[in-house]
């Protein structure tokens, strides 16, 4: 029997897009042909499955929703008038917004707007991220962006530090779907007072993006903010960068969102291909099912050679992990699936562990993104016939290589350029291989139970946290050990959840709760009172 070449091989499994400036090679994969038939009635499962998802079916059992962000980027394909109607004069609303503070018809209490601060936390501020480090520049009228995406106080003193003297000429927007997000509602308070502070109006700065009716809406309104933008029941965060939550950051710091709205709808139509080897986001599908097992037995680790696509992995992580990872398929059996994400940038990571991943533990595939064209400006010559782009590609490729030597496998995403159309077209790509990959191993995608148990534990332990300091008020200059308040509050399961509290508590004076050091577990805390 003929040995394939790799040339043959590469040859037969390489997916170039001309019209979007795209390629996909899978030749690095380890399957055979007889693999692809395989799987090809799985898939045409999977296609009928995205097919009913855009038709408006009810793709989220647990809630009864609708899952609609394809529609964002051709609104002739959402399934009511309605619907159409929104999505466009939501378009329409963005750019006479941007219109308006980019020509300083809108500004605030010092003047036109130059910088905003956006606040968000997961899918509500990653794609503003990615898409602010991959395509942001500095032009005329465009607006710098900050971004507070923790509860973290330290994080919220470096954004009012370096936006000092500044707040009067800032645009906030704060996004939250429900309105009643923990971290979202605190950085919007902490930032609202920084405001206050300075003798500054908030109101007049502040711009909600949240669904009809959310606590943020109606605050919203009650306060009288600069404009409320819409977020939809069907729309969910991490797949909402193509809806206001995305488009409007994008547009303030001077984005050009119509050929990333493009890119996304031009990628979508080469991903609604029925016929596997032309669609490139179920070619992408079908090789993490052949690299995991279908059972997310292998990471994916992702390896953008493009400083501007630095924060990719950690969009991915969110897109992919928070769709993937769950307990249960959808006929209620436990699976435990999903695929675990990670990664940063070539070629600097190759300095940090491909060691590991060429000679440790085989338990990972490689996505390599290459872009092909290096910057706008001409390129010295670092050598004879040399630039440092002719490094960097020769650095992905001897990375590739050095892999493969090993059996370790990979994908290789290439991009003509990073432009507007080729972002939005690449995020498409990964939205809607999520989708197919959910389908094929049979679970929801557009649920997130992990994540809501994570609140309701948080909010759990924050009500503890009272607890402790009324039974600390209640003796006061009474120094109590954790097992004493442990006892008093009848709680010994949660005598280290105590601890911690308890040590937080004190490290922070504003709290006027004292420490007694002793051995950590005889510590004794009090509150002084004279």
């Amino acid at each position: 029997m003929k040995q394939v070449t790799c040339w043959e091989r590469f040859k037969q499994y390489y997916l170039p897009i001309n019209e979007i400036g795209f390629a996909l090679d899978i030749s690095k994969m380890n399957f055979d042909e007889r693999f692809l038939e395989e799987m090809e009635p799985k898939m045409h499962e999977a296609f009928e499955s995205m097919r009913q998802l855009e038709k408006g079916g009810i793709a989220n059992p647990d809630e009864q929703r609708q899952v609609g962000h394809y529609w964002l980027r051709d609104a002739s394909l959402a399934p009511t008038q309605v619907i159409k109607s929104a999505i466009e004069e939501c378009l329409d609303r963005i750019h006479s917004f941007v219109s308006k503070v980019h020509s300083t018809t809108t500004v605030g209490e010092k003047g036109a707007f130059n910088n905003f601060i956006i606040i968000g936390i997961g899918g509500s501020i990653l794609g503003p991220q990615f898409v602010s480090k991959a395509l942001g520049v500095s032009e005329e009228n465009s607006l710098t962006p900050y971004f507070i995406d923790n509860t973290d106080p330290d994080g919220l003193d470096l954004v009012f530090f370096k936006l000092e003297g500044q707040l009067g000429e800032t645009l906030v927007l704060v996004i939250s779907k429900s309105g009643g997000t923990l971290e979202t509602r605190n950085a919007m308070l902490e930032v609202k007072a920084v405001y206050e502070k300075e003798g500054l109006d908030f109101s007049k700065h502040a711009v909600a993006i949240t669904q009809q009716g959310s606590k943020l809406d109606d605050y919203a309104i009650e306060e009288k903010w600069l404009d409320r933008f819409p977020m939809w029941d069907w729309v969910g965060g991490r797949t909402s960068e193509f809806s206001v939550v995305g488009l409007l950051p994008a547009a303030l710091e001077g984005i050009d969102i119509k050929p990333f709205l493009k890119g996304a709808a031009m990628m979508d139509a080469f991903t609604r291909i029925t016929e596997t080897r032309k669609n490139p986001a179920a070619l992408l599908a079908i090789m993490w099912y052949h690299a995991t097992d279908g059972k997310g037995k292998k990471d994916m680790v992702m390896l953008p050679y493009k400083d501007r696509l630095s924060l990719l992995s950690r969009y991915l992580q969110q897109l992919i992990m928070e769709s993937l990872g769950k307990e249960k398929n959808l006929s209620g059996q436990v699976v435990s699936q999903g695929i675990t994400v990670y990664g940063n940038k070539g070629s600097t990571d190759q300095h940090a562990y491909l060691q590991q991943l060429r000679e440790g533990v085989h338990n990972f595939f490689v996505t390599f993104v290459e872009v092909l064209k290096d910057r706008q400006k001409p390129s010295i010559d670092l050598e004879e016939g040399n630039t440092a782009g002719d490094y960097l590609n020769g650095f992905l490729l001897g990375t590739r290589a050095a892999l493969y030597e090993k059996n370790r496998e990979s994908i290789t995403i290439t991009l003509e350029e990073v432009t507007p159309s080729s972002v939005g077209a690449l995020i498409a790509l990964y939205e809607r291989a999520v989708g197919i990959y959910a389908t094929l191993i049979g679970i929801n995608a557009y649920h997130q139970p992990g994540v809501e148990a994570g609140k309701k534990a948080a909010a759990s332990f924050l009500s503890l946290k009272s607890k402790i300091w009324d039974i600390l008020k209640a003796h006061p200059n009474q120094p109590l050990t954790v097992d004493t308040i442990t006892k008093l509050l009848d709680v010994e399961e949660d005598a280290d959840v105590i601890f911690k509290l308890l040590q937080h508590l004190a490290a922070n004076p504003q709290k006027n709760i004292y420490k007694q050091d002793n051995t950590p577990f005889d510590q004794s805390f009090y509150v002084y009172k004279t």
